[in-house]
């Protein structure tokens, strides 16, 4: 097989020419898009397979994965080689990483499609074989036998060991110090925090975590700062009476796991009527922009390590500003996740998939649905920009976030998928 140095892609100095005019982010360029789901396929099925695998609840010993699985990263992993495997045959793009030495004339894409994910999925959870082993078998039934699946298994297998090569080692298994919490005002209160050795993750994409590092939250005494705490403070109590009812189920919409969640969401856009590789292709996007940008918000995260609503309104009274009132009984409407405030973590991965969606179409008027668990209720968007500017408002409404976060998080989002998209996946 042979590795691919990633460089950056150069554009002529005058301008993107036409053909990748979306790949550079340039201006929509199509009609509206409705996305329409006609069922699953090779890809949409290992998304579902490896999301399921990689949530069974961690275990106290096994592979680092098993031991400390990440969804975006782990996913990362089986799209990639999902991606290098199905574009080796069907030569459309250039590869992520990896160009088998297997032959790949007439080689069933399915096949190679699944040798790839299922070879990642052995090698990174091999405890979890009860996850996956019958849909991999189940697959392979349905190809008939021949020089094509014979060949599809080789390329996808191979493809596989590269692809773990490179992320051996990712960094999650960084040994961490104990954490201790702040004490001074704007300084995160939180014991043992969720998602420390994220910052330390060997990017997919980007040069470093901290490339697009967010510029920090406003000065605890300044203007903006008392206006976006008084917002949350209004907003997001727990006894809020300015809040509507339906920025209520919209908070609790998105309190659903991104584990589940955006895997399930972003799963109908890869069972369309659009090619196979095409769905690979996707999906590689999708989750090598959603792990790079996931682990990026987390570094600037925990470079700063701000305080939360909760404990920002308990102890206004230390923030040297006159227009930030105390309440120690204030609570949020739902729960906190415990790490750092600042930037928020869902407008970074949502910001990070949005701009996806608005590149691979060529237009941020795309329609889909997303449905949550936790209220059993389904949203419609009708562009890009309305599901981040909902997610942005949801984290408000639901007491966790000011509205700088939310702001500076989707920024941070969509620079690194702006990175990716200029990078990596583009036409041959």
């Amino acid at each position: 097989m042979q590795y691919h140095q990633r460089l950056p892609i150069v554009v002529a100095a005058i301008g993107c020419l036409s053909c990748v005019l979306v790949a550079c982010g340039g201006s929509d360029s199509v009609e509206p898009v409705t996305i329409t789901v006609a069922g699953p396929n090779a890809v949409s099925t290992w998304n579902q397979v490896a999301t399921d695998t990689i949530n069974v609840p961690a275990a106290a010993t096994g592979t680092p994965e098993e031991q400390r699985p990440n969804s975006a990263v782990d996913l990362a992993t089986v799209h990639v080689a999902i991606y290098d495997a199905v574009i080796a045959i069907a030569g459309t793009h250039q590869p992520y990483a990896v160009t088998p030495t297997s032959p790949t004339a007439n080689a069933s894409q399915e096949a190679a499609a699944s040798a790839a994910a299922y070879r990642v999925l052995l090698s990174l959870f091999p405890s979890r074989t009860a996850q996956y082993q019958a849909t991999y078998d189940s697959l392979l039934a349905a190809i008939p036998d021949g020089t094509a699946k014979t060949r599809g298994l080789a390329v996808g297998a191979e493809v596989a060991s590269g692809v773990l090569a490179l992320r051996a080692n990712d960094g999650r298994s960084v040994a961490l110090a104990a954490y201790l919490p702040g004490t001074g005002a704007g300084q995160f209160r939180g014991t043992n925090p969720i998602g420390r050795p994220n910052p330390f993750i060997k990017p997919f994409s980007l040069t470093s975590l901290a490339q697009f590092r967010a510029p920090g939250p406003p000065a605890l005494t300044s203007a903006a700062y008392a206006a976006d705490f008084n917002e949350t403070k209004a907003r997001g109590s727990l006894t809020s009476t300015v809040r509507s009812a339906d920025e209520l189920e919209l908070a609790r919409f998105n309190t659903e796991s991104p584990a589940t969640l955006n895997p399930r969401t972003m799963r109908t856009f890869a069972m369309t009527n659009r090619s196979l590789a095409e769905h690979a292709r996707l999906m590689a996007i999708v989750w090598v922009t959603q792990a790079d940008a996931g682990n990026a918000c987390f570094e600037s995260k925990y470079f700063y390590q701000g305080w939360r609503p909760a404990s920002a309104i308990a102890l206004a009274d230390t923030d040297g500003n006159a227009a930030t009132d105390v309440d120690a009984t204030w609570l949020p409407v739902v729960a906190t996740p415990n790490h750092p405030e600042y930037p928020a973590a869902h407008s970074c991965i949502t910001a990070a998939m949005a701009e996806v969606i608005r590149n691979y179409y060529g237009t941020r008027e795309v329609t889909f649905d997303i449905n949550s668990l936790v209220t059993g209720t389904t949203r419609r968007y009708t562009t890009s920009n309305a599901w981040i500017d909902e997610v942005r408002t949801a984290r408000i409404v639901g007491g966790m976030h000011f509205r700088f976060s939310t702001v500076d998080g989707a920024a941070l989002g969509t620079s690194v998928a702006s990175w990716v998209l200029s990078h990596h996946f583009q036409p041959r």
